[in-house]
């Protein structure tokens, strides 16, 4: 994390390090300027250095998130992820191809170290107007890409400078600079009371144990012991099983024993029936009917004797 210097202390230890790294190809004197290019091109070699954009970082900038609590109560610092987008040109004398020279040193240098070294930016944060920068202690490091630009791009980024004439020139990103803010952050509470449970797989309350893809999950000791609880009790319900066709048979005789007992029990019931029947009808007398001749009324009555 950086303070609100860092874009001008990226910008000179930059200058820094192409003008450390110029040699042994270039063997003049060089001036590295860090400002726009200028409308009128100079005569003495120059490497120009410009500062031209400044955006949000896309894979960083919403890294900090949220930074506040719902009371507005700050959490942590908020960090700005900014890149920042360099226009270098070259100037110097054109029969002697100095521009050109100058351009092919910088992209090797830039190639060859593309982080800016610690040292380079302490050296650069010496300076006066850049007292108070905290780059140098940052943990995250300014990385410089070259940036591909057709020449429609080109045109409209030398349009965009009025009046300056082209020349060559190439451009690249420092990714990335964190700015973080100046308000300090509520302490967090002290930890009262630490509880740790250790608790196995498969215990109430455990976490499932982690498995790969494609794998089965392992079943806990548990529940395998309650399915080989059950199994032995099935077993042991599957056993008086195999005993019980003779039982059975035993019972079914039985039952059909006593039936049949019943039965003929019944039988010489109603045989005593009958046979008590029989008696007391041979031993009552016989009634017959006798026809008397009895005349009342000229007709004759039967009577029964």
């Amino acid at each position: 994390m950086s303070n609100g210097l860092a874009f001008a202390t990226v910008t000179q230890a930059l200058a820094l390090l192409i003008a450390n790294n110029l040699r042994p190809e270039i063997d003049i004197a060089v001036t590295v300027d860090t400002r726009r290019p200028p409308t009128e091109p100079p005569t003495e070699p120059t490497i120009n250095i410009f500062l031209y954009q400044v955006t949000p970082n896309a894979s960083m900038r919403a890294t900090d998130l949220p930074t506040r609590a719902s009371d507005g109560t700050l959490l942590k610092r908020p960090a700005a992820a900014m890149d920042l987008h360099y226009l270098i040109s070259a100037y110097g004398e054109e029969s002697e191809l100095v521009g050109q020279r100058l351009i092919g040193s910088v992209v090797r240098t830039l190639h060859e170290i593309p982080m800016l070294p610690k040292d380079v930016i302490e050296e650069a944060a010496r300076r006066p107007y850049l007292a108070g920068s905290d780059l140098a202690e940052s943990v995250q490091r300014v990385r410089f890409t070259p940036t591909q630009m057709d020449v429609d791009e080109t045109s409209k980024l030398w349009g965009m400078l009025y009046q300056t004439p082209y020349v060559l020139s190439v451009c690249y990103q420092g990714s990335l600079v964190l700015i973080e803010g100046r308000e300090q952050p509520v302490p967090a509470k002290p930890v009262e009371r630490p509880t740790v449970r250790v608790l196995p797989f498969g215990a109430p309350g455990a976490p499932e144990p982690p498995t790969l893809p494609g794998e089965e999950p392992e079943r806990s000791e548990e529940p395998a012991r309650a399915e080989a609880t059950a199994e032995n009790e099935t077993a042991a319900s599957a056993q008086p099983a195999k005993k019980r066709p003779a039982a059975a048979k035993t019972a079914a005789a039985k039952t059909a024993a006593a039936k049949t007992a019943k039965a003929a029990a019944t039988k010489s019931a109603a045989s005593k029936t009958t046979k008590t029947a029989a008696a007391k009808s041979a031993a009552s007398p016989a009634r017959t009917r006798k026809a008397t001749p009895r005349r009342r009324g000229g007709r004759s009555e039967d009577t029964e004797s």
